[in-house]
């Protein structure tokens, strides 16, 4: 059984920084690429930032030179630092990983959540 357990998320002031966490577990074989998301209210989902098995990293437009994703591979982590938060990233933020399970099969699956809220 494979669970994706996010944590970090808060409240935090216009400027302020918080860090995500995604922690992977349970029958894994490798993982690819892993990311994170973001759907605010009423809005669709969203590409914050990804980052291949080899360390490349992309991110949207909207978040670069504020936002750093990074991973642990020993951990099967993936981090989100997000520095000079604007009330517009106010949203849930949801991790994703495409992995291969143990038993070969290639999937993504998704994190349950957590909720970035910045005040103005």
């Amino acid at each position: 059984q494979l669970q994706l357990v996010a944590s970090g998320g808060g409240l935090v002031q216009a400027g302020g920084s918080l860090r995500l966490s995604c922690a992977a577990s349970g029958s894994i074989f490798s993982i690819n690429a892993m990311g994170w998301y973001r759907q605010a209210p009423g809005k669709q989902r969203e590409l914050v930032a990804v980052i291949t098995s080899g360390g490349s990293t992309h991110y949207a437009d909207s978040v670069k030179g504020r936002f750093t994703i990074s991973r642990d591979n020993a951990k099967n982590t993936v981090y989100l630092q997000m520095n000079s938060l604007k009330p517009e990233d106010t949203a849930v933020y949801y991790c994703n990983v495409d992995l291969w399970t143990i038993a070969h099969v290639r999937s993504d699956y998704w994190g349950q959540g957590t909720q970035v809220t910045v005040s103005s």
